[in-house]
């Protein structure tokens, strides 16, 4: 890499593909917004077609959305075939769908354990397993993955979805581990309490969303427009020698 690189492109992704899972609500709709914003072609993926077809609306015409339940881990290959199909293998997959099923440990039912982790964990992993292999042939990708805040730390009723939070962190370092020496690059991002729809029973009580906003550093809860930033840095050549890292975007809770 030359000493003399002009900063101006560290952030450009102009004629880059993308892949947005989740992207019909939440963070995963807000990701797919700034990277159609950015430059990239965007591939959406999501259970519920009608709410694609808005984000389509918002996001510009060089978008498409392929429905799909991602926690179906026997039609990943069909679907990175599908994901592929509109402009191309993907230069960056960005895993925002999931599930909080918020049981509690006594109550946690083998069919909510299981959805949850084949959705917020086997999805991601299986899903770029199919889609490296393009990305390795040019010598260029990105992974982000959404981590969370319990990622690293319990909260009630959160036993299956912090276990499987907790193994996208770790995962995140194997994905480095396994496919950055081809130019591939895994990271996550971590949010913290984001006003989206699985954080609906958060927010319902303003209270408990006033009590999270004072743990935090900033003071005050997530918007979407705060997950731009990192995501635009982990998505593009700004971050070529970042890998294996997850980036709380969290206000500074966890430090805290």
């Amino acid at each position: 890499m030359s000493e003399h690189r002009d900063p101006s492109g560290l952030f450009d992704l102009t004629g880059r593909v993308a892949c947005v899972t989740g992207a019909s609500s939440g963070l995963g709709r807000r990701a797919g917004l700034v990277l159609a914003r950015a430059g990239c072609s965007v591939v959406g993926v999501a259970r519920r077609g009608d709410a694609l077809d808005a984000w389509r609306a918002e996001a510009g015409p060089a978008t498409a959305g392929v429905t799909a339940d991602l926690s179906d881990l026997d039609g990943v290959a069909d679907l990175a075939e599908r994901v592929a199909a509109p402009f191309g293998a993907p230069d960056i997959i960005v895993h925002a769908a999931g599930i909080n099923t918020r049981e509690p440990a006594p109550e946690v039912t083998r069919q909510g354990w299981e959805v949850t982790l084949a959705l917020n964990l086997s999805a991601p992993f299986f899903l770029s397993q199919a889609l490296v292999p393009a990305m390795q042939a040019r010598g260029w990708g990105r992974i982000v993955n959404f981590a969370s805040l319990q990622s690293y730390r319990a909260f009630p009723g959160g036993i299956a979805y912090g276990a499987s939070k907790g193994g996208v962190a770790q995962m995140t370092r194997a994905m480095a581990e396994a496919w950055s020496g081809q130019g591939v690059t895994a990271n996550a991002i971590g949010p913290g309490f984001f006003r989206t729809e699985l954080t609906a029973a958060v927010f319902a009580d303003p209270d408990r969303a006033a009590r999270n906003a004072a743990q935090t550093c900033a003071g005050r809860n997530g918007e979407p427009e705060d997950i731009d930033g990192p995501l635009l840095f982990l998505c593009s050549p700004a971050s070529d020698y970042v890998t294996g890292q997850v980036l709380m975007v969290d206000g500074g809770f966890t430090a805290k």
